[in-house]
């Protein structure tokens, strides 16, 4: 499956495509009416803010990402804000409870991680070059004295209650800080109106009611018109939130948080009713591509050719063609019994993260040129004792390197490249052992 290395010179622009291809691609919720005018009149800039609390974007940030993709795609300038000022504050939109608020050396050091992560999806040069913001650079040097004077004057108390992501909250109570947050998002519009022009915002459908805030700030404050955008909350078809790995946990894009193998298997576990969908979302992949896979689950859902279409193209995008690679190696190994012998040194790197591994050494000297595998199973805690060793064995509940042991050694011309022995207990049971 082919990943493409700059989405911007993937296709030919057409400023007027935006809507049509997020449409089939079901990423559109609304749009303020004049939207589709003002991309049919040439290039428009447009904006995404990113949430820098954590170190790392998530899988739930990939839509407006991909959002943010599409209009570069066809010529138009898209900016990702970083709430370096809005993070410290919090936005109360689709949460129950006050944020953890983070210091300002935080937040810059997160920024500069969410930068290095977009740059996998935005082509931050050229014609229609992305460019990353930090709103710190205007609020937190704004004084609150010059906020309501030319900002809070033109919103009423009513008009903030009338809001979604206020009235949700207002039965266990909202702070004043989060209240005004609504107000500082609009303020971000405008100041981005002002030193961008940017006359679109994107986000989520639960964003709606701020980023139409910002779109009457501008109107009052410049006399103008913007423009709103929203993508659909995406839930899985089972009703569970999207996002949530099988322990619970937020799938990271980062590899120190969710390892590319980890990520790449998220994707492979998406539901034969979704994958379809995330397809379309998550991917580049063309129209007659994806409707190909389509009909592949309607015919041959066992394959799932589909889930590894989509775990392979985002995997590849998110961390790179060889992890992917990798992925699809150890992927293939653990769950679909392919030959170990095949594995390539970075899918044996990988796999040492994902299974049980231990470095051997002998139990007793002189060393041999020999693995003692009943040791070997000691070292990687697969087994209690010598004894218990022993007697799997007999029972001939293991195998190495794919084939059945009958005897407790193995020679040393028998090891996988690199010199790594892959022991199996049972059906499922794994350990990866590197023989110095």
């Amino acid at each position: 499956m082919s990943v493409i290395s700059n989405p911007a010179d993937s296709a030919p622009a057409d400023v007027a495509a935006p809507l049509a291809e997020l449409a089939w691609r079901e990423l559109l919720n609304q749009h303020t009416e004049g939207l589709p005018a003002a991309f049919a009149a040439g290039q428009v800039t447009a904006y995404v803010g990113f949430d820098p609390t954590a170190s790392s974007l998530h899988v739930g940030n990939l839509i407006p990402i991909m959002g943010l993709v599409h209009l570069q795609r066809a010529g138009h300038r898209p900016i990702a804000l970083v709430g370096g000022g809005t993070g410290m504050i919090g936005d109360p939109s689709g949460r129950s409870s006050e944020r953890n608020l983070q210091d300002l050396a935080t937040i810059a050091t997160n920024a500069e991680a969410i930068r290095l992560q977009l740059a996998k999806f935005l082509d931050f040069e050229g014609p229609s070059a992305a460019k990353l913001v930090n709103n710190a650079d205007w609020l937190c040097s704004l004084s609150l004295i010059e906020f309501l004077r030319d900002t809070g004057k033109h919103f009423s108390v009513n008009y903030m209650m009338a809001k979604d992501s206020v009235k949700s909250r207002l039965e266990n109570g909202i702070s004043y800080t989060e209240f005004t947050y609504m107000l500082l998002q609009a303020f971000d519009y405008l100041e981005l109106n002002r030193r961008e022009g940017v006359t679109l915002q994107m986000g989520g459908s639960d964003q709606w009611g701020n980023i139409t805030a910002g779109l009457e700030l501008i109107r009052k404050s410049q006399g103008s018109d913007a423009h709103a955008l929203t993508f659909p909350l995406i839930t899985n078809a089972d009703g569970t939130k999207f996002g949530k790995s099988t322990g619970g946990g937020s799938v990271w894009l980062d590899p120190q948080r969710t390892s590319p193998y980890q990520f790449y298997q998220f994707w492979m576990g998406a539901d034969d009713r979704d994958v379809s969908r995330y397809l379309r979302f998550y991917t580049l992949l063309s129209r007659g591509e994806i409707e190909s896979l389509d009909e592949a689950v309607r015919s041959d859902p066992g394959k799932r050719a589909a889930q590894r279409a989509l775990a392979y193209d985002v995997t590849a995008r998110v961390h790179s063609v060889e992890a992917a690679r990798a992925a699809q190696e150890v992927s293939a190994l653990l769950f679909e019994k392919a030959d170990p012998h095949g594995l390539s040194d970075a899918a044996l790197t990988a796999l040492r993260s994902e299974i049980r591994f231990a470095e051997y050494t002998p139990a007793a000297q002189p060393a041999t040129d020999e693995v003692d595998v009943l040791h070997a199973l000691q070292l990687l805690g697969i087994v209690d004792s010598r004894g218990a060793a022993k007697r799997l064995l007999e029972q001939g509940g293991i195998s190495v390197n794919g084939e059945k042991l009958a005897q407790p050694t193995v020679a040393y011309d028998r090891l996988l490249r690199g010199r790594h022995l892959l022991v199996k207990k049972g059906q499922r049971e794994f350990g990866l052992l590197h023989v110095p």
